[in-house]
This record gives C-alpha cells, structure tokens and sequence, in this order.
C-alpha cells in the first residue's frame, strides 16, 4: 500500500513539472495580462494629423517647426502636411 502511495506521489510530480504546474503564479502580475512570449513594450502612441493613424512615438516621424512638434507616420503625410499648412 506504501510504495501504491510513493508511485502516485512521484507521477503526480513528475506530471506537474511536464505540465508546467509548479510555476510561480502571482496574482495581479502584468505579465499575466500579457501574451505569452510578448515582450513588453512601453511606447506613448501619437496620432497622424494627416491619416489619422496611431503610431509609436519612437517610429513617427517628427515635424519641429511650431512650438509643439508634429508625428507623422510616414514622409508622405509629413509632406500633405506641409503643403496643406503653407502660409
């Protein structure tokens, strides 16, 4: 009956480590919320005035003429821009 009991213990073991059950699990985590693998990315989102697009701050490409600076997300909206705001 003992050793009935040490194989039940040891294949329900080796049953968690093969499924990934004794991971740490903390409650509330971000990473939680995340997809698995994803990494996370911390990135404000700007709006293109031209198209209307979000984009990353870091991949807009930036207009510094006025007092605030414009992102565009492509060279294409950054030039209808332009032409539409000739004074």
């Amino acid at each position: 009956m003992v050793k009935l009991f040490i194989f039940a213990v040891f294949f329900y073991v080796v049953y968690r480590l093969l499924t990934g059950g004794f991971k740490k699990r903390v409650v509330g985590s971000p990473r939680q919320t995340a997809a698995p693998g994803a990494l996370a990315v911390h990135d404000e989102l700007v709006e293109d005035p031209v198209c209307h697009i979000y984009i990353p701050k870091r991949q807009a490409i930036v207009l510094h003429g006025s007092d605030t600076p414009v992102y565009f997300c492509s060279e294409q909206c950054r030039k209808m821009y332009c032409d539409a705001h000739k004074t």
